[in-house]
């Protein structure tokens, strides 16, 4: 494929927050933007949204893209113009964005779907991990909300369609039994429960789903203090651990995201798990290859959270993968909380073979990825 056209320019996510979308050769990719953001993710920009825009518009490509290996060269290309030693220097949304949307013109190019550009051998479907009901920052300007971020549902069915079918139907009750009146801006539920009165809610479908819970404790710890702070309770170190394995062993969810402060990979070890359970990094590893790399080495997790925009190249994200492979590490492909209507999240999700794809479950920008799942399911 010859790279005719390469065009950027600004548009809104979900929250109407300015981020970039890509065009090359008429084929056009976009960049989500996160709200809970970890310390160690690439930076979005490499000066701002408008530099990026016109950097993207003023590159020069002198050779064809065939294939994903191909990145290679265009990273090669960005570093040389702009003088990077590295290439995330170029900023991950901006870099995440050229790359995704090369990818789709290649794929258009060679009459193939976005994942078989990636691996034409993938077989296993992701599980969705859908944020029903939600807290923490997703919840600011409500006066009262649970302080755990997300609880979501992990459902148990045998086909994307099946589990898609089951997300909807238990979150349609969901609503019901809080009385809910609004969503957040992942379209989760809003509630004044606190962890425990949701916890004993989505017990109660445990034949449909499994529990997931994303605690993101680094909003809501205290460096200064070294505490975690709960709008009841203040707690220690050891005391929250304590506190999250009570839950673990009371509600057994399926997987417990950032249970602790993003620094504390010993304390993540002194979670408990088993073969069923999940302690899944996030800020703890922010999608960078060095943070995985300690996260593996000191045991920290089992299971950690890959957002393609928080690196910015798919070439480490794609290495990223291979190293969670090896180390027997489950891997979890994530959306973010200011999402596009791009759907290509589904072809990276199957095309990496993640275990889990975190998409949410309502509005427009979660469903159009999880109808490009089924999508691919029903080209197979």
């Amino acid at each position: 494929m010859l790279i005719k056209e390469v065009r950027a320019r600004q548009i809104n996510d979900s929250r109407g927050k300015p981020t970039i979308e890509v065009r090359v050769n008429g084929l056009s990719a976009s960049s989500p933007s996160g709200k809970s953001t970890g310390s160690y993710e690439t930076p979005c920009w490499h000066e701002s949204l408008a530099w990026n825009i016109h950097a993207i518009n003023s590159l020069f490509f002198p050779f064809s893209f065939n294939a994903f290996s191909d990145l290679e060269k265009v990273e090669a290309q960005i570093k040389k113009t702009f003088k990077f030693k590295d290439v995330k220097s170029f900023g991950a949304n901006a870099l995440f964005a050229l790359e995704s949307a090369l990818l789709k013109a290649c794929a258009a190019s060679q009459k193939k779907q976005l994942w078989q550009v990636i691996n034409p051998k993938a077989k296993v479907f992701p599980v969705p991990a859908g944020n029903a009901i939600g807290g923490g920052l997703h919840s600011e300007g409500f006066s009262q909300h649970p302080m755990f971020q997300e609880f979501l549902l992990i459902p148990k069915g045998k086909s994307v369609n099946e589990n898609i079918k089951i997300m909807n139907s238990v979150y349609a009750e969901l609503g019901k039994k809080l009385r809910a009146r609004s969503t957040n801006d992942e379209g989760a539920w809003q509630t004044t429960w606190k962890e425990q009165e949701v916890l004993d809610l989505l017990s109660g479908f445990s034949k449909k789903v499994s529990i997931g819970m994303d605690v993101a404790s680094s909003s809501f710890y205290d460096a200064k203090k070294k505490e975690y702070r709960y709008t009841d309770k203040h707690l220690s170190r050891e005391q929250q651990i304590a506190y999250v394995n009570h839950l673990i062993n009371k509600y057994k969810p399926v997987y417990v995201e950032d249970p602790l402060f993003e620094e504390d990979f010993k304390g993540f070890a002194q979670i408990a798990r088993d073969s069923f359970h999940f302690i899944v990094g996030d800020d703890l590893t922010a999608t960078h290859m060095e943070r995985v790399k300690k996260a593996a080495k000191t045991k920290a997790i089992n299971a950690m959270i890959i957002k393609p925009n928080q690196n910015g190249s798919l070439l480490e994200v794609q290495k990223i993968f291979s190293l969670c492979k090896k180390n027997n590490l489950r891997t979890i492909l994530s959306h973010r909380s200011g999402e596009t209507l791009d759907d290509a999240l589904a072809d990276y999700a199957f095309g990496f073979q993640a275990d889990f794809i975190k998409c949410g479950i309502a509005t427009p920008w979660r469903a159009v990825k999880l109808k490009r799942l089924r999508a691919i399911e029903l080209s197979l």
